[in-house]
């Protein structure tokens, strides 16, 4: 049984990989106060819709086989 060599390829790829998400995130920064707002409220919604669409699906569910 013989122990394969590592593929430089790989390890190359990921290197590069790297980069491109280090690059991103030297771009990134924090958001402001409005920002952070608007994105939570956005997403409280967004998890409140799911939350009412399977609670009307288990309702539907539960009255169904009466």
């Amino acid at each position: 049984m013989e122990i394969s060599k590592p593929d430089i390829n790989a390890d190359i790829l990921h290197e590069e990989l790297f980069r491109k998400y280090l690059r991103v995130l030297k771009l990134a920064r924090t958001p402001t106060q409005e920002e952070f707002t608007k994105i939570a409220a956005v997403a409280a919604a967004g998890v409140l819709l799911v939350g009412l669409i399977g609670f009307i699906i288990y309702e539907f569910f539960i009255v169904l086989p009466h």
